[in-house]
Formats: structure tokens, sequence, C-alpha cells
């Protein structure tokens, strides 16, 4: 786990520095990101999860090595956009990343069954999240081979990824990982799950169909996902209070995260409209939601995997030093998206590059606390 999340922030950093400095194509840049950093740590995140979703035992060592296989071939993507592999090698890595989600998905199901009583519903948030990895997936087949459609299959693949993968991902964790980072149960987070699935599974679909073939079904798609995701917002603010929900470095940034989101979701209506381009709402989409979501999992994981087991002075002091930047983080976050939306490109590379610079000061701080702490 360590590993894919160090390669994760290793990813991010590097994208970030190719954009910054116009090196590149767009498209390498953000897979960059995408396929060697956010798509293993999700794969990660779920094998962490779900043998505790599901009252198991930890994952099998097959299960646990597919993320490094992930970032193995993810590296492939950016280098065959680059030109430095050929074209078609994006065939193989969608062919293999088509199998370990598949592969993971049969692991969902086997462990769902052997829970004594009911599994949490978070697990079938998971499994949608692949399903809609392995359309996407099977899109950069129909890119390739049939480029006459080359447009529609993109946006297609880009939705089901940003909205459905990465999105059903994340809000099947957040209801789960925010009472955890306050040390307070939520009791609603399970009721939540059960009704939201499907209404945010088809707002992910409709988006992505309609951006592809018929824009009206986005403009739907976006409306059930502000309405299915503003519902978990007021739910937290209702149980803890926003004062509470900014006290706290990880659950600040968590906030900054949906909000981000909402956030992604107006700008894409006003995409839909004319009115700036799809680049501006996607990059919104990953400063103002990914980038805080991922630095606040990570400032509250991060010591949970290098520690296993009962909380620990260790672990504790990690913890802290991972989320002392966490409310600045997060509202730099925020104001970058606006600063982009807003046509202040500048303003919203430097916002955002501050934010990525006192997370990476926090992980060294972090990593220098040693066990013997405990």
């Amino acid at each position: 786990m360590l590993l894919t999340a160090s390669l994760c922030l290793l990813s991010l950093f590097v994208s970030a520095g190719l954009a910054l400095n116009g090196v590149g194509s767009p498209a390498a840049v953000v897979h960059v990101a995408f396929a060697v950093g956010i798509l293993p740590l999700i794969l990660a995140a779920m094998i962490h999860f779900v043998p505790v979703l599901t009252r198991t035992g930890d994952a099998e060592r097959f299960i646990r090595v597919i993320p490094h296989g992930a970032q193995l071939f993810g590296l492939a993507v950016p280098l065959a956009m680059l030109g430095m592999l050929p074209y078609h090698s994006l065939l193989a890595t969608a062919a293999v990343d088509i199998v370990f989600a598949a592969i993971l998905l049969v692991w969902f199901r086997r462990r769902a069954k052997a829970t004594l009583g009911s599994p949490h519903p978070g697990w079938r948030w998971y499994a949608a999240a692949l399903i809609c990895l392995i359309a996407a997936l099977c899109a950069v087949f129909a890119l390739i081979l049939w480029p006459a459609g080359w447009r529609a299959w993109r946006l297609f693949h880009l939705h089901l990824n940003t909205l459905g993968l990465v999105g059903l991902a994340a809000f099947g964790t957040l209801p789960v990982l925010l009472p955890t980072a306050l040390g307070r149960p939520d009791p609603d987070a399970a009721a939540w799950l059960k009704r939201r699935l499907w209404l945010l599974g088809c707002g992910a679909l409709l988006v992505a169909f309609g951006s592809a073939w018929w824009w009206p079904l986005s403009v739907a798609g976006g409306s059930i996902l502000f309405v299915g995701i503003f519902s978990l917002l007021g739910q937290w603010l209702r149980r803890n209070g926003l004062a509470t929900l900014l006290t706290d470095g990880v659950t600040a940034s968590l906030l900054a995260a949906v909000v981000g989101y909402l956030l992604a979701l107006a700008a894409g209506a006003v995409h839909a409209a004319g009115l700036f381009a799809a680049d501006t709402a996607v990059l919104a989409w990953g400063i103002g939601f990914l980038l805080p979501l991922v630095t606040g999992a990570l400032s509250q994981l991060l010591p949970v995997w290098r520690w296993p087991g009962p909380q620990t002075p260790a672990r504790h002091l990690m913890r802290q030093r991972l989320a002392a930047t966490g409310q600045w983080r997060a509202g730099l976050a925020l104001l970058a998206a606006v600063c982009l939306l807003a046509g202040e490109f500048t303003a919203a590379a430097s916002m955002a590059a501050s934010m990525l610079a006192l997370f990476a000061i926090g992980v060294v701080q972090a990593v220098r606390v040693e066990a013997s702490t405990r």
C-alpha cells in the first residue's frame, strides 16, 4: 500500500510539473497522474477497505499485487501517447486492466458472500466503480479501432473514469472515512450508501452517454449527481457542524473535496451550455475535487498502512503531521478551482502548486516519524 501511495504522489507531482512547464500533450500529462497514480491508488484503497466492509481476513497476496501491476502497465499509457511506445500498445494496457478489474470484482463478490451477516453496503459502490472502469476501458478499443467516432468514445471514456470509477469509489468511501477521521460513528452512513448507489450510478452513466451522444442526458445526469452528493454534504453538516469539520485537517480536506465535486458538476453544466471549454471543467474537477480527496484520504490512511493494528503514538504523530496544513490545502484547492473557472489560470496554477507543496512538506515530516515513538 505504501509503495502504491508513494508512486501515486510522485505521479501527481510529475504531472503537475509537466503541466506547469507545458511539456507533453495534455492527454499524456493527465494519464501520468491517472493511469500511474490515481487508478492504482483506488484499487489499493478498495483492497484495503473490502475486508473491513465484509469483516473478513486480509487480502491474499495475489490480490495485493494488483495495484502494482496496474501501476506498471499504466506507465505505458503516457509513453504511448508521447510516441515512445507504439500507439496500439494502449490496447494491451486496457486489456490487462480489464482483467485486473474482473479479478477484483470476483474477489469482492466472494468476500461479500463470506461475510457473517450482511456486508456493509460500501462494497457494492466499489463493484459499481469497477464496472464503470471496465466500460471505460472497452471504449479505448472503440477509440483506436473505430477512429470515426473518436470524439464520442473519448468523452464516454473520460466521464466514466471521472464520475464513474473515481466518483463512485470516492463516495462509497467518504461516508465511512470521514466519521473514522472524526473518531465518531455516523449511524446514517450505511443508510445513505444503500439509498444513493443507484442514484449516483445512473447519474454517472447518463452524463457519460449524454456527453458522448446527446447532451440533454448529461445535464439530467449531472443534476442527479448534484442532488445525491448535496444530500451527503447536508448529512455531514447536520450531524457534525461546519466548525467541527473544519477543525481537523483531514476532515477539512474531505469536505473541500465534496464541495469541489459539486463545483465541477456546476461547471460541467455551464460547459454544456457552451460557455467554456471542456478541458477547463475537467481541470476544475481535478484541482477542486481530486487533489483534496487524495491528500485528505492519504493523511488518514498512510499512517494506518505504515503501522497496521491498534492505535500507537507514532501513528498518531504521523497523522498529525500529514493533517497539519489540511485546512490551508483545502482552501487553496477550492480557490484554485474557482480561479480556473474564472479564467485566472496563472493564479490557479500557483495555488494548486502551493497546495501540493504543503502536502509534500507534510509527507516529508511524516515519514521521519520513527517506530520508537510508540
